[in-house]
């Protein structure tokens, strides 16, 4: 499965942004998938994610101001990213993580080449 992001841009503080994810192929879709971050200096961590089981998990610094969402129909996946803060900046990964749910910090699945996302204050 190929991946590939985009939707993301410099914003500041407050404003808004949603991120998308399109898949190559329908087998995109019987995965468990999520969005990963990584900031300068910082190790990887999952932000969002949809177990194959339907269940969401949120990173708790984000869980009120981020809705993550799939579309099997377009095999592609969401991050609407609302109250961003400079704290959210960051280089973010869609990826799949097979059956089950996605790792906190690793994805045992494919991965796309990420959308810089910069929030100024």
């Amino acid at each position: 499965v190929q991946l590939v992001e985009s939707g993301g841009g410099l914003v500041q503080a407050g404003e808004s942004l949603r991120l998308s994810c399109t898949a190559s192929g329908s087998a995109f879709n019987f995965n468990a998938v999520g969005w990963y971050r990584q900031a300068p200096g910082k190790g990887r961590e999952l932000v969002a994610s949809i177990s194959t089981g339907g269940n969401i998990y949120y990173e708790p610094s984000v869980e009120d101001r981020f809705t993550i969402s799939r579309d099997k129909g377009q095999n592609s996946l969401y991050l609407q990213m609302s109250n961003l803060k400079p704290e959210d900046t960051a280089m973010y990964y869609c990826a799949t993580c097979g059956t089950g749910y996605c790792g906190r910090t690793h994805a045992s699945g494919s991965w796309g080449q990420g959308t810089q996302v910069t929030v100024s204050s």
